[in-house]
């Protein structure tokens, strides 16, 4: 006697072999076995002379599916019949989603099992919930198998009928999807609103108050009992004052004419309201809002994400990541509730347990939230993971038991303060009762740091006090335009327009990605000029097809079919073959449509026309000598190309490059062009004998107007060799990338380390013990804005009052106080390291001249009065915080665009002789 057990991966397979007994046999299928085909090569010989066949579905023979068995999954399907010879009983156990659903009828249709069959189904991988699985299986669920596959030969037939047709009248390769172009559209929008958004700006004055020696701020809001105008009182079109408002709005003049009359005059409370706010926890985590948050704390994306929560549910972690469902399970509730209770104490217990109920209609996928596995919840410490997977597993166990706390409880305070005719209005919040928030805050990564930014502590006033000015600054002040769609908030949109599921969200970004719709920069899904023409495309002519509305009632009625609320044939009939089907509207469309006029983007103010072409975007004009093409660079956005961008590029292509001067050695000319990757400087002419002259980028941010010779002297240096590394004898180099300036230890076949070169420090006149330094320094951990823990903790400075701690660095440890870092000695004991020692180090290591500057450039157009010594400190501290968190993010953004792009390099290259596969 033997039983036969498929699951989708091999993870899972390992895991579940330990909760079962010896005669269970449990095998992977590697996910599907069978699916439509996704090339011309893979089309059965008997039916590749059929109209249909390319499409893969039989649109007049009922829809029916063409399904075959890829080529890299023979093997396995062979595998899984042996198996099965010896086997006399076989458990379908794979996911309990629709996906999963299906994966498992597939199975089914191809094994053609003579033996018993069971359906098991399970939401997280421990013995308890194995073995009460195997007590409750089921059959297969037809509906929800139907249910799937009408999704999945409707987006068969949207991806293969629209993208064709923008290969013929866009560009080559391009793709349309049901969920995808509806996410396109909705970046593009975005970046249209930047386009037409119209900067206003305002002032308004702010002032520093103490009372008891107890220092707050105060800002203004009124002046004669007349509002003052701020951000959102202006108009995001016009840049003016929003119709029928009755605020006021101050310039710089009026602003500083104001500060100046009431500089040294009497301020008195006028007015104090404290209001009681009461706080509930989140609901434990779906795949949507895991995704959002680990967005937002982990700066992953949301694909990451989901590869990382595959993992540790399929090793026992979590249960099943897949779901739309906040419910908790009665075993769950009593798992957070003893945490809380372990952990923070009773007065911590939410009074009741609570229950979360699931809003959407459309949820169906697994019946419980994303949670950690099991009966007893392991705390993060108690895994055993480490890195990423630790982070993430964190994050899911601290909401789960965050979800089961006491609320948190708060007061706000207002107070209000005048002086002559100007009313300030100052702002505090105390937290009386943590509540929840003591284990998990949203967007914060440590709890209690995030209590500490939280609270704002007013000094105890009254109606009639007085307290003291110690400094009153005019400030400028300019609107902001809409930001652009980050992944978290685009999942947060499609899942509130009810587009699409949830569980496809990540492969829908990142094939937006790889298709070049959008660029992942600094977290921002920034779209191409090539997305711009697609959706104008499919808005005029397919207008139902990128419409939010149209998109969620299919989402609906695709609902309705997997509880057999709707029947699926009439719905495809109606879908595509209808008088107002898909294949009619393609068909009547596609002679209206000029290519030449759909490859054009029309943007305004721009005189020329925007181009997309065979190698990307590029521009057209017509000139005395005729039209005129020049390339846009690719880091140039939509809403960032402007007239005078225009007139330059335009300008280089017809005059050519704008000589900057000669070389004061060579004499060659030196010039600065825009390219394909932004503005440069070019050596010399190209010529038969000079084909690929010397050049050099312009570091981030630099304008080609302000290049000098002498910076494009320097530029051309570039890579500067340093010195050679004291330890290993290996060159050390400075030099431009990609993303930004860098110092490089090149050891040959050992590898190269790098480490980015941040302001102060300029990649033109960093000296080798710097770039030592840096070098020496750990990196961040993916993900994380945060480097390595520290091996001691010294204590906190006494003039800063930051703490001192001492690190593990690549080359030794070393002690770190705000920029400036200075190794110990070869001989120095970290064990026996004190404050004291760290003191006169990181001391030595200033006079020297080493580590960051920490002045910051003075904004002399905001404020009208010098800010007083504690207030700069504070500005200063937060601009530092500001910086690091920045640094982290780029770093991380660097990475994971460069993984991005080789994988699409490499998918490119795979797929250039066959057939584009299109996906939702």
């Amino acid at each position: 006697m033997s039983t036969l057990v498929i699951v989708e991966s091999p993870t899972k397979a390992r895991t579940i072999r330990n909760f079962l007994p010896s005669t269970y046999r449990v095998e992977a299928s590697m996910g599907h076995v069978r699916d439509l085909p996704s090339s011309a090569e893979e089309i059965p010989e008997a039916v590749k002379g059929e109209k249909w066949a390319q499409l893969g579905v039989n649109v007049e023979a009922d829809f029916e599916p063409l399904y075959v068995i890829p080529k890299d999954k023979k093997k396995i399907v062979k595998e899984l019949k042996d198996a099965l010879k010896d086997a006399t009983e076989l458990i379908l156990a794979t996911d309990e989603d629709r996906e999963g659903e299906s994966i498992s009828w597939h199975l089914l249709q191809i094994l053609k099992p003579k033996v018993p069959i069971k359906r098991m189904v399970f939401h997280e991988i421990t013995r308890e919930a194995i073995r009460d699985a195997l007590t409750h299986c089921r059959d297969i669920d037809n509906r929800v198998v139907q249910a799937q596959e009408t999704r999945r030969i409707l987006d068969r037939l949207v991806g293969y009928t629209l993208s064709p047709l923008l290969w013929k009248k866009i560009a080559w390769g391009l793709s349309a999807g049901r969920v995808q172009s509806v996410a396109v559209r909705l970046l593009v929008r975005r970046e249209r609103e930047r386009r037409a958004f119209r900067q206003g700006s305002y002032w308004d004055l702010k002032a520093l108050l103490e009372k008891g020696k107890i220092s707050f701020d105060a800002k203004l809001v009124t002046v004669g009992n007349v509002k003052v105008a701020n951000g959102s009182d202006f108009d995001e079109n016009t840049g003016q004052i929003i119709a029928g408002r009755r605020v006021l709005l101050l310039n710089e003049e009026q602003a500083r004419a104001l500060l100046s009359r009431i500089q040294n005059k009497p301020w008195t409370v006028g007015n104090i309201e404290e209001r009681p706010v009461t706080r509930k926890p989140s609901p434990p985590f779906t795949t949507s809002t895991l995704q959002q948050e680990a967005n937002r704390k982990l700066r992953l994306g949301a694909r990451e994400t989901m590869r990382i929560a595959q993992s540790l549910y399929e090793r026992g972690f979590i249960t099943y990541m897949r779901t739309d469902s906040v419910h908790l399970s009665e075993q769950a509730i009593e798992a957070a509730r003893s945490c809380v209770q372990e952990l923070y104490g009773s007065e911590y217990l939410s009074p009741q347990p609570r229950k979360y109920t699931t809003k959407s209609k459309g949820a169906q996928e697994a019946h419980e939230a994303i949670r950690p596995a099991g009966s007893t919840f392991r705390t993060p410490q108690q895994t055993g993971l480490d890195g990423i997977d630790f982070r993430l597993y964190d994050l899911i166990w601290k909401r789960t038991v965050a979800s089961q706390m006491a609320d948190s409880r708060q007061t706000h305070v207002t107070v209000l303060t005048q002086v002559e005719d100007a009313g300030f209005r100052s702002s505090g919040k105390r937290i009386d009762f943590p509540g929840f928030l003591r284990a998990y805050v949203e967007g914060s990564d440590d709890p209690n740091a995030a209590l500490e930014d939280q609270e704002v502590i007013l000094p105890a006033l009254k109606v009639g006090d007085k307290p003291n000015c110690k400094d009153l600054g005019a400030i400028g002040h300019e609107t902001q335009p809409p930001a652009r769609y980050t992944e978290a908030s685009l999942v947060k949109m499609l899942e509130s327009e009810g587009v699409g599921r949830p569980s496809t969200y990540a492969s829908i970004i990142g094939t937006i990605v790889d298709r070049g719709y959008a660029k992942l920069i600094a977290n921002a899904l920034i779209p191409t000029f090539t997305a711009f023409a697609v959706t104008t495309l499919l808005e005029t002519h397919f207008p139902d097809l990128v419409d939010t509305g149209f998109t969620s009632r299919m989402e609906q009625t695709l609902d309705e079919i997997a509880t057999g609320e709707a029947k699926w044939l009439p719905y495809l009939q109606k879908f595509y073959t209808g008088e107002t089907g898909l294949a009619t509207q393609v068909k009547e469309q596609e002679s209206q449509i000029d290519a030449k006029v759909a490859r054009t983007v029309v943007l305004e103010n721009i005189s020329a026309k925007v181009c997309i072409g065979k190698f990307g975007a590029y521009l057209e004009s017509e000139s005395e000598e005729g039209l005129v093409k020049a390339s846009i660079p690719q880091d140039l956005t939509p809403a960032d190309l402007d007239p005078e961008q225009v007139e330059f590029l335009l300008k280089q292509k017809m005059e050519g490059p704008e000589k900057l001067g000669l070389h004061p050695e060579t004499g060659e000319p030196i010039y600065v062009l825009i390219g394909s990757y932004g503005p440069y400087v070019q050596l010399g002419d190209v010529s038969e004998t000079n084909k690929k002259p010397k050049r050099a980028s312009l570091p981030k941010g630099t304008d080609k107007d302000s290049v000098t010779v002498d910076m494009a002297v320097s530029l051309l240096t570039l890579p500067r060799l340093l010195g050679t590394h004291p330890e290993t004898g290996a060159k050390v180099q400075a030099n431009l990338g990609m993303y930004g300036p860098y110092v490089v230890h090149d050891q040959g076949k050992v590898g190269k380390d790098y480490r980015s070169i941040k302001p102060p420090d300029d990649v033109l006149t960093i000296e080798l013990d710097r770039a030592l330094e840096l070098l020496s320094q750990p990196k961040a951990a993916r993900g994380s804005s945060k480097t390595a823990k520290p091996l001691k903790e010294l204590g906190a400075h006494p003039e800063s009052g930051e703490l001192i701690n001492v690190y593990d660095g690549r080359y030794g440890p070393y002690v770190k106080h705000g920029d400036i870092n200075a190794s110990l000695a070869k001989d120095e004991s970290v064990e026996n390291f004190t404050l004291q020692k760290a003191l006169d180090l990181l001391a030595a290591k200033e006079a020297a001249g080493g580590g960051k500057s920490s002045s910051k450039s003075k904004k002399s157009t905001k404020t009208a009065a010098a800010k007083s010594e504690t207030a700069a400190k504070k500005t200063a501290e937060k601009k530092t915080t500001a910086a690091k968190s920045e640094t982290a993010a780029k770093k991380t953004t660097a990475k994971k665009t460069e993984t991005a792009a080789k994988k699409t390099t490499a998918k490119k290259t795979a797929t250039a002789t066959t057939a584009k596969k299109t996906t939702k």
